[in-house]
């Protein structure tokens, strides 16, 4: 072998050596890359599947809440028939256990009245009127009940609102 082409060979090797070196460090770029977005698709489908999962939750909570509104009709039926019911017979008693059992079953359900013995809150109340009276934002009547479905409004109250009446010297500015 000769000085000339031992010289060869060993510039040789240091050439692959060093593009070794450069394809060793591409080959650790790409994989750190590859890794890095292995880690975001999986804490994306981490959120995906949270975000369905609370989806499907919600969908169960309130999956009945159509058929909860028509029985709302029949609990209103009923409230109707016993304000106009005179004296307390079987049959009056006996629509009193049916109603009693059916809010049961609602209440089991998520499904409670809303309170109208409060002030009026147009978050909760629906407003059909208004009534002067001296007090204002007090709910005089109630028209029609209102329910929640595990903290959700299916129905709003139907009220009456007092509104205080303005003295005739305001009245005359």
């Amino acid at each position: 072998m000769t000085e000339r082409s031992r010289w060869k060979k060993e510039e040789d090797v240091e050439g692959t050596s060093e593009d070794m070196t450069d394809a060793i460090a591409e080959a650790n770029a790409k994989a750190e890359e590859y890794l890095n977005m292995a880690v975001r698709l999986q804490a994306d489908f981490d959120n995906f599947r949270k975000r369905t999962e609370k989806e499907n939750e919600e969908y169960r909570k309130f999956a009945t809440a159509g058929m909860a509104k028509s029985l709302l009709t029949i609990l209103d039926d009923m409230d109707r028939a016993l304000g106009t019911a005179g004296e307390e017979s079987k049959l009056v008693i006996g629509i009193r256990g049916i109603r009693q059992n059916l809010m049961k079953l609602l209440e089991e359900n998520g499904i409670v009245e809303i309170p109208t013995d409060c002030k009026f809150d147009p978050n909760l109340h629906e407003a059909l009127c208004i009534v002067e009276t001296d007090t204002d934002g007090n709910i005089a009547e109630v028209f029609q009940k209102g329910y929640m479905m595990n903290g959700k409004i299916i129905r709003c109250p139907k009220v009456k609102v007092t509104k205080k009446k303005e003295s005739e010297e305001t009245c005359q500015e």
